[in-house]
């Protein structure tokens, strides 16, 4: 694999779900479009946009623009960043505030903003009139490659991240790789964790091509369409495949595990990002299938290595506050990977590693065995 030379035309990712089938609009400008194409998707159709006081102040009002050149009327509905807006009191704020803007069936809510955002949006559109189609504008490289494709739509329960939420496909996502350029580099950094992963769990090239290339992608040269196109078809081709988790698409959770725990052990705070905990979930993933022989010593390091290499945790001691009772005790992080939704009668489920680019679903994980792993990386 090679990147392009320069920069592409706008790539369109099919995710083929049927008569839920939707386009992945890529490229540098395409929210300028966003407007064209509601109104070509739903003609007379009336928006809100949903978005957080970050994105608005950088992306609300061009956004808004591009709707009314189309014709379309739109309100907005401005929640605080991050996981403390993915509770049951943003839930409601959003849910009275989409009713109040008199949203009906055939309207569309627009999620404008990162992984929070689209989540957020997502479920109060899927339970709002028993269901409101809406639109994925993602504005963080995480969403733009993971949370904005797929369908998944959620709120964080205090007993664990994601636990109540729905399946709920959006009619259309674009993806304007432009605004990535006003990320911090730590949110950018984040986001690259799970462009990582689609090479961990299915894409050995892919991985090779990631660690020859990932500078041009955080300069943001033509690698970076490239990397989210790749990631994207990634993810289309899996949910197509299996929308509802049944199986393969379980795969897609490689470092989340662990991840989530980790998140939870810290508050769902900006202690620790999500993809920072899919960094280090996928680092323990790899070298706990190591310690049971399922993968080489050499593949879990090579993982660990591109990770840290662009500046990304990828060790329990690297978490901010480590020692902080939780998220330092094995036990402690046990009883939160055990909420887990791909729990099973109690089981723990994990995604383990074959090797970089062949990833498994392993039922029935001896708990035992995870703990001890966990107090081996926990005493260093």
């Amino acid at each position: 694999m090679t990147a392009p030379l320069k920069h592409s035309a706008d790539i369109t990712v099919d995710v083929a779900l049927g008569d839920r089938a939707y386009d992945i609009v890529i490229g540098r400008g395409v929210l300028d479009t966003l407007g064209a194409r509601v109104a070509a998707l739903r003609p007379g159709v009336r928006t809100a946009i949903v978005t957080d006081r970050t994105v608005a102040k950088h992306w609300l009002e061009q956004t808004e623009r591009s709707l009314s050149g189309a014709g379309i009327p739109t309100s907005r509905v401005i929640v605080e960043e991050g996981e403390v807006s993915k509770t049951y009191a943003g839930l409601e704020k959003v849910s009275e505030a989409l009713i109040a803007a008199k949203i009906e069936r055939n309207d569309l809510v627009i999620a404008l903003g990162g992984g929070v955002v689209g989540d957020l949006a997502g479920f109060a559109a899927a339970i709002l009139r028993r269901g409101v189609d809406f639109v994925q504008v993602p504005t963080s490289l995480l969403a733009q490659v993971d949370s904005s494709v797929g369908g998944k739509t959620g709120i964080n329960s205090p007993q664990g991240k994601n636990l109540l939420g729905a399946f709920h496909q959006p009619v259309l996502v674009i993806a304007d790789t432009s605004v990535l350029d006003t990320l911090s580099p730590r949110q950018f950094r984040a986001g690259y964790a799970e462009i990582a992963k689609y090479g961990v769990l299915g894409d050995e090239a892919f991985f090779t091509w990631l660690e020859a290339n990932h500078a041009d992608i955080f300069s943001g040269g033509a690698a970076r369409e490239h990397a989210i196109a790749t990631s994207c078809r990634a993810k289309a081709a899996i949910v197509s495949r299996d929308e509802r988790e049944n199986g393969e698409r379980a795969l897609l959770n490689l470092g989340h595990t662990f991840g989530h725990a980790l998140e939870a052990a810290t508050g769902f705070s900006d202690r620790l990002f999500h993809g920072e905990g899919v960094s280090v979930g996928m680092v323990l993933a790899a070298e706990f299938s190591a310690k049971l022989g399922m993968t080489s010593e050499a593949d879990a390091t090579r993982v660990e290595r591109h990770l840290a290499s662009v500046g990304l945790p990828t060790h329990l001691q690297d978490i901010a506050g480590f020692a902080q009772e939780g998220l330092a005790d094995a036990d402690a992080l046990m009883a939160l990977m055990a909420q887990d939704k791909k729990v099973k009668r109690g089981k723990l489920t994990f995604i383990l590693l074959q090797a970089i680019g062949r990833a498994v679903v392993a039922n029935d994980v001896e708990p035992a065995l995870v703990r001890d792993f966990l107090q081996q990386k926990l005493s260093g």
